[in-house]
């Protein structure tokens, strides 16, 4: 594991279109999206820093399953190489963690170069208009920092987004794992 931030993409960044299958099989289309805002995040199964958010993680997507928020969960990493961030392992993921978001896979990894992702958990913030708003941390908390997990930077940029306010451009990077890229 690599420890790396998160790139930090410049504010305003337009969403790159995707269509990908979920864990149930699905094509989800992020155009088809029609929210106050959209989230787009870069997680994986076996970081170590996306396993300290998981259960934060299904919690934000339950708090706001009743808000204008689309959430898009996308697993970029090389699979031979990481069978544990596998299509079969992410749908056992989705259970375990019961995440009420689709949880993506990105088998060219065409989605994570478009976005410029770097690291899971790698969070981007988009806004009706499909402008990115806020890019960068869940939160303080880190393995082994004993700070708790809140999501409060992400939830704060969220709320804003939803009153129709920007978010601060004060915004830390997010740091995890590399993505794992193909050779």
């Amino acid at each position: 594991m690599s420890l790396t931030p998160s790139k930090m993409v410049a504010l305003g960044f337009k969403a790159p279109n995707f269509s990908l299958r979920d864990t149930e099989g699905n094509d989800i289309t992020y155009s088809d999206s029609n929210a106050s805002a959209k989230l787009v995040m870069f997680i994986s199964n076996h970081c170590p820093y996306v396993k300290h958010l998981k259960l934060a993680l299904s919690k934000l997507g339950r708090d706001y399953s009743d808000k204008s928020l689309d959430i898009f969960a996308i697993n970029s990493n090389d699979v031979e190489r990481y069978p544990d961030d596998a299509p079969d392992k992410m749908a056992e993921d989705k259970r375990q963690f019961n995440y009420p978001f689709p949880y993506l896979f990105d088998e060219s990894q065409s989605v994570a170069k478009a976005y410029q992702a770097e690291c899971t958990p790698d969070f981007f913030l988009f806004d009706a208009e499909n402008k990115l708003v806020y890019r960068g941390q869940f939160d303080e908390s880190r393995p082994g920092n004993d700070i708790p997990v809140t999501g409060e930077d992400l939830r704060s940029a969220i709320d804003d987004v939803l009153v129709g306010k920007s978010p601060s451009n004060e915004q830390k990077p997010s740091i995890g794992c590399n993505i794992k890229w193909r050779s």
